[in-house]
């Protein structure tokens, strides 16, 4: 199993990120600024145009070290991949799974079952803790139409219709978003999901956090020996790690849309920490991102139980636990593949 460490985030445009020993260090004008030890990190996230040097994207390679870069408004560029370790008899199954249409959709309906569900109970969490603020009525509603659509993914036999199920349900779930949002209506207001780029402070937060799961993600496959470029549900496409975006498809409503909530209602983030350019792009600031990133790592320590292993476990290791759930099922130790199911 991959212990959860530290993620450093390199948020400051003009550090460069070299190796020193058994160091990674920030420099600037070819000074040194800080320095963090390799064996306390997990993955490095870098906002930096200045980028790496070839010595430390390879220390990070050899160590299973996750080193991804990003543009200062956190679109994500590539990440570094060393020699890969992972048994050649896993690849080769997880290829041919992908390669028949029936296999793939018994793994996708498994996830978008993971996905309504959890929508769901992000939706009967709103009403138990905030009932006297939000419509409880149209969430319920919602909730009870989610609740409708589970029977219907799990029976599907069809990629196509599947992915038309999970559009559907993504519809009725985004419509009550602004439902569960109860912190400063004024400037955080959601009128349905936009992107690339993000219309608007909420759209904003929501790109953020996916960009970061779909990092922690495809890193956790990869961890376990599977190709995160090869998907099941989202096919092939160059450059694009389709089963990362498989696999957060089940996380995104308890670990990036939960979290963007809570931002918001406690108040975490407030209007100046984005800025509006003239494009109509609404982007975090520095500070923005600082704030962000800081609660995004507290919230990966916190501990719950996993509903199918029954073990407790801190948030951030639930891409990791998923990603052996799913390559144990592709081995044959498992006779289907478990979902998260939140509880």
């Amino acid at each position: 199993m991959k212990h959860l460490l530290n993620t450093l985030y390199i948020l400051t445009e003009d550090l460069y990120l070299s190796l020193d020993g058994e160091n990674v260090v920030a420099n600037r004008e070819q000074q040194a600024v800080a320095r963090y030890p390799l064996h306390m990190l997990q993955n490095i996230i870098s906002f930096s145009y200045a980028g790496a040097s070839p010595a430390l994207m390879g220390a990070c390679a050899d160590r299973q070290i996750g080193l991804a870069f990003c543009t200062p408004r956190g679109r994500f560029l590539a990440r570094v991949c060393g020699e890969s370790s992972g048994n050649v008899l896993l690849r080769r199954t997880q290829y041919r799974t992908a390669d028949d249409p029936a296999q793939s959709c018994r793994i996708s309906r498994a996830m978008i079952f993971g996905k309504l569900y959890n929508a769901r109970w992000s939706i009967d969490r709103t009403r138990r803790d905030h009932g006297l603020r939000a419509d409880c009525e149209k969430l319920a509603a919602a909730a009870q139409q989610l609740q409708a659509l589970l029977p219907q993914v799990k029976d599907e036999t069809s990629l196509e219709h599947l992915r038309g199920l999970e559009g559907a349900g993504a519809n009725i779930y985004f419509g009550v978003f602004d439902e569960m949002i109860l912190g400063d209506r004024e400037t955080f207001s959601f009128s349905g999901r936009n992107r690339r780029p993000p219309l608007d402070p909420v759209n904003a937060l929501l790109s953020f956090a996916y960009s970061l799961l779909a990092h922690d993600c495809a890193s956790a496959l990869e961890s376990v020996g599977l190709d995160s470029y090869v998907g099941f549900l989202h096919r092939d496409r160059p450059g694009r790690e389709s089963l990362a975006l498989d696999l957060m498809e089940e996380l995104r409503p308890c670990m990036a849309d939960r979290f963007v909530l809570t931002l918001i209602n406690t108040r975490k983030i407030k209007a100046s920490d984005f800025l509006y350019e003239e494009s109509g792009a609404v982007l975090l600031t520095e500070d923005g991102r600082k704030s962000f990133l800081k609660s995004w790592q507290d919230r990966k320590k916190e501990s719950l139980t996993h509903p199918y292993l029954g073990e407790k476990l801190p948030w951030g290791m639930i891409p990791y636990i998923q990603a052996l759930l799913l390559a144990r099922y592709l081995r044959g130790d498992l006779d289907g593949y478990p979902p998260f199911l939140w509880k």
